[in-house]
């Protein structure tokens, strides 16, 4: 999203919001649907670094996209709606689960095992249980003995019953799944935090508490100097690679094709633009946990209500892989803070060598424009 300023682009450049739009989650696999033990299960490898143990016995919604081979998009959204069913990953009770209290945390789950519970009701001979009532079908022997069939031999009627339902509500069919994007994230609505409702707990708060922010500020520039962009991209969680990501071209192509319209075509005027361009990367940072606070550093962290939190610098291991900003772009920062009184602190996303982390900075920084992160201190990131 762009607002062209009355300055050429090529002579001062842009302001600019970076932003992700895309959270850790699961993703449904291509071949995904399949039954053992009378139960239907939807296979998924997830996205973005988790930790898996924390997704488990919780509710779940399924949102995304299906692609037909016609042409036809099929938008999904189960979860989230009143009335809607939930779904979730199961774990092992406690009464079993002996041998894996002494497993490290990443092993504890096998990533493969991760699988979604969609249903465990059969069908029989053409037989829709679910539009009987509940106690008459138990007491129909033809179903129950079906039921113990399917649970004792899985012979796909749980399965069957599964894809009638996808294509009674979604005119989709098993194979629809190799063309489809299907994400799972947890169920439910942002809530207030704490008795005193200072805090927001829901999921996706990496990064939507600041690519919202961003959308926001961007409408509602009207005359400006100097062309303002607000760029909101997705894969950051998994390396910002592919044609939607910020690694990709599209950012300077959009860049390129704007300057033609605006009469300031040609690849060099373009770079110039580009180069000459300052941009908050808005990002979110980790605020100080008293509950570990080991891995933090006081007087470089971030705290809950003391303002927008600006990054110097990300990385990890001797600020590896991470935007380092100069300090006379920091020194602008300041300035425009203070003088507009918006309450603001720095901090390095926990102590040095316990851990570290990336945004798009860097990669917008590779064009030669002035980068640096900022957005809100959050706490238990990348969790459910």
């Amino acid at each position: 999203m762009v607002q062209l300023g009355r300055r050429p682009l090529s002579e001062v450049g842009m302001n600019i919001l970076g932003a992700h739009i895309d959270s850790p989650r699961f993703d449904i696999k291509q071949n995904p649907l399949f039954q053992d033990g009378g139960i239907t299960l939807l296979d998924t490898q997830y996205y973005g670094g988790i930790y898996m143990y924390q997704w488990v016995n919780m509710p779940m919604a399924l949102h995304g996209v299906v692609c037909k081979k016609d042409g036809t998009r099929v938008n999904i959204n189960i979860g989230d709606n009143d009335g809607d069913p939930v779904l979730f990953f199961s774990d092992l009770l406690i009464h079993l689960g002996k041998n894996l209290v002494d497993k490290p945390m990443g092993k504890f789950i096998n990533a493969e095992k991760v699988d979604l519970l969609v249903g465990s009701r059969p069908l029989v001979d053409g037989l829709d249980v679910a539009k009987k009532d509940r106690s008459d079908a138990y007491n129909n022997d033809d179903v129950a003995d079906a039921h113990s069939s399917v649970s004792n031999s899985g012979n796909g009627a749980v399965r069957a019953y599964i894809l009638k339902l996808l294509n009674d509500k979604y005119d989709i069919a098993d194979a629809d799944f190799y063309s489809a994007e299907l994400e799972v994230v947890p169920a439910g609505e942002c809530r207030d935090c704490g008795l005193d409702s200072s805090m927001l707990v829901g999921y996706g708060h990496d990064d939507s508490a600041c690519a919202y922010p961003s959308l926001i500020a961007q409408l509602q520039v009207e005359d400006t100097e100097r062309t303002t962009c607000t760029i909101l991209t997705d894969k950051e969680e998994i390396g910002s690679m592919g044609a939607t990501g910020m690694m990709s071209k599209f950012f300077e192509n959009c860049v390129a094709e704007i300057m033609e319209l605006a009469g300031e075509g040609g690849m060099l005027k373009c770079r110039r633009a580009l180069q000459k361009s300052n941009m908050l990367s808005s990002d979110v940072s980790a605020a100080y946990d008293p509950s570990f606070k080991e891995c933090f550093e006081t007087k470089n962290s971030c705290f809950l209500g003391d303002g927008l939190v600006v990054n110097k610098y990300g990385g990890s291991r001797g600020k590896s892989g991470g935007n380092d900003s100069t300090a006379e772009f920091l020194a602008d920062i300041r300035r425009v803070l203070d003088d507009n009184k918006v309450i603001h602190q720095t901090a390095e996303l926990g102590a040095v060598d316990v851990g570290g982390g990336g945004t798009i900075a860097y990669i917008t920084a590779n064009f030669g424009m002035n980068v640096v992160d900022s957005g809100v201190a959050v706490l238990s990131m990348h969790c459910p």
